[in-house]
């Protein structure tokens, strides 16, 4: 088990993470229920309610490196067993897009499936599902995984040939423009 440093808590990282989600992670007071409720916390290498103490302490480094972060499927749970109201969900939304400007993507088959999935929005504005499936291949190399459940979703139509066009796809394009424009004017301050 890693000792962590206490004496010397990062304070800008708990400033980031309370404007950047809205929170304020000083409220938790360790009661446990995120983590009673998570469902994943058995694949968690560390528990929600310590990467809510670990925020609290400023420790940016454990949490970002952490593989927790990657696995939290949003669902929630958490969120709603907070018995302070704290969107728990949220920070660990927020810190995983810390952790991916940072550089920390711990679980590279998540971080890829998260490449492909906004890749494609950007591109057709909405998700195409067998254009995310080949990108996510790509990048990992993952050739054969779920292959077999291909002919049964083709003729659902679960897996459209061609992406599915819609209205304002330049809507959405615009978003992820601002979106680089805002990180490149932070990155040139």
């Amino acid at each position: 088990m890693e000792t962590i440093p206490l004496n010397s808590p990062d304070k800008d990282f708990i400033r980031e993470v309370q404007e950047r989600s809205g929170q304020n992670v000083q409220s938790c007071y360790q009661c446990g229920n995120c983590t009673a409720g998570c469902p994943y916390n058995f694949a968690y290498d560390v528990s929600v309610s310590r990467i809510m103490r670990l925020v609290q302490l400023g420790q940016r480094e454990a949490v970002l490196k952490s593989h927790s972060i990657w696995l939290c499927a949003t669902c929630q749970s958490c969120t709603t067993r907070c018995p302070n109201s704290i969107e728990v969900a949220k920070i660990m939304d927020v810190l995983r897009h810390m952790a991916r400007e940072a550089g920390y993507a711990t679980e590279r088959n998540v971080k890829a499936f998260g490449d492909a999935f906004l890749e494609s929005v950007e591109k057709h504005g909405r998700v195409y599902e067998l254009g995310v499936t080949a990108s996510y291949v790509k990048k990992t190399g993952r050739f054969w995984t779920d292959v077999d459940l291909a002919p049964a979703m083709l003729p659902k139509n679960k897996l459209s040939i061609k992406p599915h066009e819609i209205r304002g796809k330049e809507h959405v394009a615009e978003i992820f423009k601002r979106y680089r424009e805002r990180d490149a004017a932070k990155e040139n301050r």
